[in-house]
């Protein structure tokens, strides 16, 4: 879990340089806007506004994936379905039996047919 040992103005410069990953690992998602921050950096007013704005993307970035994460496990489950549902019963290596009225009648024609 990444410790928020970084400044305000130091996740600030990660943002700013796109170098989201150091501003992660630096505490950007777990960073609190304090009244006094907008006011660390004379360059940028609007530090307090661009760290949440950074937190939101990455947390709209984040429930995207999970969406499609779950929408791409979610079309593979159907799929599978589909063919387990398609896919011929296993085949069995001996012939199917007869129902026993059905072999009655088969032995009786059987013998029926060699007396003759």
């Amino acid at each position: 879990m990444p410790v928020p040992s970084a400044s305000p103005c130091q996740l600030l410069r990660h943002v700013l340089d796109d170098n989201l990953d150091a501003a992660l690992d630096a505490g950007l998602m777990d960073y609190m806007p304090q009244p006094a921050d907008a006011r660390l950096d004379p360059r940028h007013p609007d530090l307090p506004q661009l760290l949440e704005q950074a937190q939101q993307h990455l947390r709209a970035a984040w429930a995207a994936r999970e969406r499609h994460q779950a929408r791409t496990a979610r079309l593979a489950r159907r799929a599978a379905e589909r063919e387990a549902r398609r896919a011929p019963p296993p085949a069995a290596n001996s012939k199917p039996a007869l129902p026993s009225a059905a072999a009655a009648i088969l032995a009786r024609a059987k013998a029926k047919a060699r007396s003759e």
